[in-house]
This record gives C-alpha cells, structure tokens and sequence, in this order.
C-alpha cells in the first residue's frame, strides 16, 4: 500500500446492502444527468451501478472479510483478494483489483488496464481516467471527513455511527447547476436524487456542526427555486417547471441553527426577505376556508394522498378531505416566531411586532380548534366543517415545538408517552400508535418512527422542561439509528415503534420490494444522518 493511502481508523468498516456511493459537490462538479450512483450490492461482495444506467459490479462471491467503505471510497479485502475504489470525479469510479463486470446498459462505459477498471457515465466518458493516481485520488476523498470539526460522542458504536453520519452528508452533496446557485442536498443520491424542501432544512441542522458554509449553501440553494410569488415548491429537479405543492416550513428553523453556529448578520438580512414572502405565501394559499389555521393540499393518489404535508400515506389524510393540520400550523408558528427573533436581531421592530403577532394568532387558534380535552392531544379538524378527525398520530405532539399548549396542556401530552395504551412503544414516537389498530400498520407513515419528528418532539418536550422525556426520545432514536447501522451498515429512512420489524423489512407505500425503490425503506437517508448528529450534540448538553 502507498504511505498516502491512509483511512480513518476503527470506522467506516461495516459492509451491508444498499450502501450509497457517489461523488460528493465538496469535491467539485455533479453534473446531475451524469452523476455515477451506485450502492452495495444485496449478495456477495459487489455494487449495482444504478445511475445513469445500470450495472452489476461482482468482487466475490461472498461478503468481503475486512471493510473500509465511505460513500467515495473502498477497500475490500474479500475471497477474490483485495479490491480498492474511488470516484476520479462526478462521472468515473476508478477501480483497482478483482472486479466482474456482469451486466453493463448503454449508459455506462468501461475501460480496463491490468487491474484496474473504469466505470463512468457513457456521455461524459474519459478512458484517461483510468490512469490517474488511486492513493492520491483515495486521499483527496477523505480530506475532507478528516478536516471538519468532529463532534464529540461516547462509545464505540456512537463513534462509528457519527462517521457513518458524516459520510452520509458528504455524499448527499451536489454542486450549483441551472438556477441552483449554491450547493445543494438530496435525501438521498437514489432514488430521490433532487432537492427537497424540508430535507434541505434538517440537513443544514446537522451540517452546521461540521461545516456552516455547506450548512447555508443548503438553505441559500433551496431559496433559489423560490418563485417571483414567493412560494417555495416541494421538491426542485433539473428540467422541470413550477411544481403545485410546497413542504413543511422549516426553513426559517434551519437558518436560526445555523446562525446560532456561525453567526452573519449579512446572510440574514440577504434571506430574510425570501423567508417572509414564503411564510406568506403558505398564509395565503393554504387556508382555503378563512379560519385562520393552514391546509395541506390533498392529492388524488392513494397512496399518497398527502406528500406535501412529508407524511405520504398518513391515514390522517385516508378521507382524500383537507385538514386544517396540526403539523402544518405547528411548524408555521414556529416558523413565525424564529423569523420574529431574526427580524429583533436586524433591528426591523415593526416586522418583528407583526410575526410576533402571528405566532400567536396561530398558537391561539390550534388551542381553541385542535386541542382534545378528552384525549389530552392535539388533532386535525376537517377544514369548512371544524371537525376534529378522532385519531392519535405523532403530529399531535408537535405544538410543543412553537409553545402553543399551556403547561398543563404540556404535561398531559409527556404523560402519552408513559402511557402503554397509546404511545410508550419500545421506540417511540409512533407516527400512528398501535392503539390505532384500523389505521396502524408497519407502512411508512402509518406507524413507523421518523427521526425528524421525534427530533422537532424533543425539541418542544425540553422547552417545557420536560427534559426526561426529551431525553427518552433522543436516546432510544440514537440508538435505533446505531443498533441498524451495525446490523445492516446504513442509515435508514423510518424505523418500526415496536423495535421488531428491521427496516429494510418494513412496508413502504403498502409493499415490501427491493426491486422497486418506492417500496423500501431508503438506505443511507441524509435527514437521519443529519439529526443523528444534532442529537448527540444535544445529548451532550449543547444547542
């Protein structure tokens, strides 16, 4: 082995199926048309090349015998001998040792030379590629997990989970292209592969402990798809037009963390304009029956019904009927609140009285028309009619975030998560408790736990002092996230609140099928990755 080829030592050396590789918009150019995605292959030791075309990669037929893997680099000691790779740049993987090329679509090319392979994108494809310098090339991949500041956490598997983490969030990183300015995140390289809204803003919480510039750029690239209307659309991809759904506002959330990191007076007076038109936005064109309180729009797909409000196939939302949603007005307040705090902070009072004032208005109206006095938890209403929908979800709980409940409303909604007749699941929280038994399922949204959720849940629990139960969450979350990276090797999308079902068995959109991506639980899921990191910091007693 070269004496530049040096890896980080005790980590990274989990091999399991669906591993993300890619090359990171750190490291420079991702044109997204011909970006290489692939991931570890679900038998032996392999890869599927799965963007822009297709391919199987075969080192050996069994699982490698000693690992080190990150998403842009390998080095596989396996039955076969040793097999070391690294991503020259978006378009090629140079690869050295045994490698079987067993299929290969007309998007992707390869060259060979000796011991070494190439795979690249056929569009984009350099043949001379194959010559460049593997240990120098390995070294420049890792500089960049070496370099940042890591956070400090305690134990073996924390520590292997944070790296895990960190080489998540690398790869999740595109450069600017089109009128995407800045870098920008994914969920995940595949199969989502675009921008998402709310992601992007937990992603930042999570980047902001290892590298505030990213951290903004994630922010500042999902502001750039914002519309001369103000609206800020679900998800942005390359090619398409103005897309009729927004996400939960979250991204005001995600400035103040990263402010509180690396604070810029300037980068807030430069965003906080596109904040408020959005917040707007939301104001006046989710509230279809004037009452005051925000709807998610409703989607003519079963299932998916609602995949603006992020909770896809939430039974909340079976009724194909607009609610006036507590997650919805929950995050808005919040939202309102963070915004006032930034407009205090550029000296603007009067911006900072109005969204003080809307804060309220909103934290006011969930009491009077959200709250259950019977179940001790916020519901959705059906918007026109007032209506409370009677179901428990995880949603119920998300007031807390923006201090809407009273102390006592507050202490009624910890208890649910003492109470076994509703949510004190092995893993809480249920996004639908089991309690729920025509409505719960292992699917998704329909019983799952969602790291995000139970990050924003704690988040509000510890604004009432109710530091038990936020560290409850936390640590049981934590350490679901490293109990199934040590099993599996990645970091998932959802989890099951019975802590029974492994996440690649769960249901995703009623079905189970490694085949067909909107069937599986994501592997290496970057909003997990990101709050994985925030939460340790947390458990650790800081912000």
């Amino acid at each position: 082995m070269d004496p530049r080829t040096t890896y980080p030592q005790g980590v990274l050396d989990v091999w399991g199926a669906g591993q993300l590789l890619a090359f990171s918009g750190v490291d420079g150019p991702t044109p997204y048309a011909h970006s290489l995605v692939l991931r570890t292959a679900p038998t032996g030791c392999g890869f599927l090349v799965n963007l822009p075309g297709e391919a199987a990669l075969q080192l050996a037929d069994s699982p490698p015998t000693r690992t080190f893997l990150s998403g842009d680099v390998f080095d596989l000691a396996h039955s076969a001998g040793r097999t070391r790779g690294a991503f020259v740049d978006g378009c090629h993987l140079l690869i050295d040792g045994p490698c079987d090329v067993r299929s290969c679509d007309s998007q992707i090319k390869v060259a060979r030379d000796g011991s070494r392979t190439l795979i690249g994108a056929a569009a984009m494809f350099d043949p001379g590629r194959i010559r460049a310098d593997l240990d120098a090339t390995i070294q420049e991949r890792l500089r960049w997990i070496k370099s940042v500041p890591r956070p400090r956490v305690e134990g073996l598997w924390a520590n292997k989970t944070l790296t895990k983490c960190m080489s998540v969030l690398k790869t999740a990183v595109y450069s600017p292209e089109a009128r995407i300015k800045h870098r920008y995140t994914t969920p995940d390289r595949w199969p989502h592969r675009g921008m998402w809204l709310w992601d992007s803003a937990f992603h930042a919480v999570g980047y902001r402990h290892l590298d505030p510039a990213l951290a903004r750029d994630a922010i500042d690239a999902v502001l750039d798809g914002q519309h001369e209307d103000g609206m800020v659309q679900i998800t942005f991809i390359h090619g398409t037009g103005r897309v009729p759904m927004t996400q939960p506002p979250t991204l005001t959330m995600a400035a103040h963390f990263v402010n509180q990191a690396q604070a810029s007076a300037d980068w807030v007076a430069a965003i906080f304009p596109k904040l408020a038109r959005y917040l707007e936005w939301d104001m006046a064109n989710r509230d279809t029956d004037g009452d005051g309180l925000v709807e998610w729009d409703i989607e003519p797909k079963a299932q998916c019904r609602c995949g603006e409000s992020g909770w896809d196939n939430s039974p909340r939302f079976d009724a194909a009927r607009r609610l006036n949603a507590v997650d919805f007005n929950a995050f808005l307040a919040w939202e309102c609140e963070l915004l006032a705090g930034f407009a205090r902070l550029l000296g603007r009072h009067d911006d900072a009285a109005r969204w003080s004032g809307h804060h309220q208005r909103l934290c006011r109206l969930m009491n009077q028309k959200l709250w259950n006095e019977q179940h001790g938890i916020y519901m959705d209403a059906f918007a026109g009619t007032g209506q409370q929908q009677p179901m428990l979800t995880g949603a119920g709980f998300l007031p807390l975030v923006c201090g809407a409940p009273s102390k006592e409303q507050a202490r009624r909604l910890a208890a649910h998560l003492h109470d076994p007749r509703t949510f004190a699941t092995p893993l809480p929280v249920a996004s639908v408790p089991p309690v729920e038994r025509e409505h719960y399922s292992k699917d998704m949204w329909r019983g799952p736990v969602w790291v995000n959720i139970n990050w924003v849940i704690a988040r509000g629990l510890a604004r009432y002092g109710l530091h038990d139960e936020a560290r409850l969450i936390r640590d049981r979350t934590l350490g679901a996230i490293e109990k199934y990276y040590r099993q599996h090797g990645a970091i998932f999308e959802f989890f099951d609140d019975e802590d029974r079902v492994p996440p690649p068995q769960l249901l995703r959109k009623q079905s189970n099928n490694p085949n067909e991506w909107i069937h599986q639980v994501i592997h290496d899921y970057s909003w997990t990755a990101a709050l994985y990191i925030q939460m340790q910091s947390e458990m650790g007693g800081q912000a």
